[in-house]
C-alpha cells in the first residue's frame, strides 16, 4: 500500500524541464477551495437558519442534507485529480458552512473518510450563520496555530441610494447591519502548521457580498483586502521567508481594487517582489474562464494566491506549479436559461454549488 501511494504522487513534469534534460520526479500536493453554498444541517440553531429547516422555505429535510453531503464529497475527492495525480487535496478551504457539525458529517462521509481529514473552524459573527473552514489531510499536515481574525467594518453615513434590483431583493447573502452600523460578516481564518516537514500559512476568506450593488458594497471588500495584507505583513515580521497561501470566495475579481491594491496581487510572476503575492487566476479570467456567473456574466471570484516565496525556481522545497478550475460536466447545468452555469440547489434537484471549485498544485523535486 505504501508503494502504491508513493507512485500516485510521483510523476514526470515534462513542462518543467528541457527536451534534452534528464527527467525529474516530483511530489505533488493539491490545494483546493470550494464555496459549499448553503451547507446547513436540519437542526434549528440560534442563527438565521429557518429557511434551511424541514418546514422552512427550502424544505430542507434529512434526505436532502444527506444528498448535499454526497454531492460535495464526490466533488472534493476529485478536485485536481487526473491520470497522474490520484491523491485528493491536501488542503480544502471552504465557505458557506453553518457549523462544525456539518463539517464532521462531511469528513465522515464514505467518499472521504479514508483520507482522514482534520478540521479547523471557528464560528463567525455573520448574521446568516455561515463560516469558513480549512480541512487538511492529517498524514500531510499538522497545525501548530490557528486564529480567526475578525473583519470589523461599519456602514458609513452614505446618503446615496442605488436602485435595488430584483436580484438584490432575492440575494441569499444580504449584508446585515447592526444597530451600531457594524456590518456583520465572516472572519478571516489563518492556519499555520507543518506540511511534509515545511511550515506553511493558509488563509481562508469569504469577503462581504455585493448585495446592494458592486459599487456600494466595494468599500467592505476593500477593507477585507487591507486586513488580509495586514495579516500577511504580520506573518512576514515573524518570518521573512514565510510561505503563504490565501484562498477564498472574494466576491471580487482579480481586477478589483480590493485585490489589486488591498492585497497587492500581481498578474505576472516577474512583477512579484519580496513579500508580494502572485495571483494565477488573473490570467485565467483574462482568458475567459469562470468559477461563477454574477448577473449573467462569467467571472472568477474564487481564487488562490501565493506568496513570492512559493514561486521560486528551486524545487528542493514545495513551490507553486499551476492552477485550475474544476468544472466537470456533471457539475454543470445542461438546460434552460442557466445552461453552462454551475449546477446548484433548486426545488427539483439537490445540486452542488453556484461556484466551481478552484485549485493549485504545489510540487517538490524528489532527490
Amino acid at each position: 500500500m505504501r508503494i502504491k501511494n508513493l507512485i500516485a504522487v510521483l510523476f514526470v513534469l515534462s513542462s518543467l524541464i528541457g527536451a534534452n534534460a534528464q527527467q525529474k520526479k516530483y511530489i505533488v500536493r493539491t490545494v483546493a477551495f470550494y464555496n459549499f453554498e448553503n451547507l446547513f444541517d436540519t437542526i434549528n440553531n440560534p442563527n438565521f437558519d429557518e429557511e434551511w429547516l424541514p418546514k422552512g422555505l427550502q424544505r430542507w429535510t434529512s434526505d436532502k442534507y444527506k444528498q448535499k453531503l454526497e454531492n460535495l464529497s464526490k466533488v472534493l475527492m476529485q478536485i485536481g485529480t487526473n491520470d497522474q495525480q490520484k491523491d485528493a487535496p491536501t488542503f480544502i478551504g471552504g465557505s458557506e458552512i453553518e457549523n462544525r457539525g456539518v463539517l464532521e458529517d462531511l469528513v465522515k462521509h464514505p467518499n472521504i473518510v479514508k483520507h482522514d481529514y482534520g478540521i479547523v473552524h471557528f464560528d463567525s459573527p455573520d448574521k446568516r450563520g455561515i463560516d469558513v473552514a480549512l480541512l487538511y489531510q492529517k498524514k500531510h499536515f499538522k497545525p501548530t496555530s490557528f486564529i480567526n481574525v475578525p473583519l470589523i467594518i461599519y456602514r458609513g453615513n452614505n446618503n446615496e441610494k442605488e436602485k435595488e434590483t430584483e436580484e438584490d431583493k432575492a440575494d441569499k447573502d444580504k449584508i446585515e447591519v447592526g444597530k451600531d452600523n457594524r456590518v456583520y460578516t465572516r472572519d478571516i481564518l489563518l492556519v499555520t502548521g507543518i506540511r511534509d516537514g515545511e511550515e506553511i500559512n493558509s488563509m481562508v476568506n469569504d469577503w462581504p457580498a455585493r448585495s446592494g450593488g458592486e459599487k456600494k458594497s466595494s468599500p467592505f471588500r476593500e477593507a477585507a483586502g487591507r486586513l488580509s495584507r495586514k495579516i500577511m505583513d504580520s506573518i512576514y515580521k515573524v518570518n521573512p521567508n514565510a510561505k503563504i497561501i490565501t484562498m477564498g470566495d472574494y466576491n471580487d475579481g482579480s481586477y478589483n481594487k480590493s485585490i489589486k491594491e488591498g492585497i497587492g496581487a500581481k498578474l505576472k510572476k516577474s512583477e512579484v517582489k519580496p513579500f508580494g503575492i502572485y495571483n494565477p487566476f488573473e490570467q485565467m479570467a483574462k482568458d475567459g474562464h469562470a468559477s461563477l456567473f454574477y448577473r449573467d456574466s462569467g467571472d472568477i471570484f474564487d481564487q488562490i494566491m501565493v506568496s513570492e516565496t512559493l514561486i521560486k525556481s528551486d524545487y528542493s522545497t514545495y513551490q507553486y506549479w499551476k492552477a485550475g478550475i474544476y468544472n466537470k460536466p456533471f457539475m454543470i447545468e445542461k438546460f434552460g436559461r442557466y445552461a453552462g452555469y454551475p449546477l446548484r440547489h433548486s426545488e427539483n434537484e439537490i445540486g452542488y454549488s453556484d461556484h466551481f471549485p478552484v485549485y493549485i498544485y504545489l510540487i517538490k523535486e524528489v532527490k
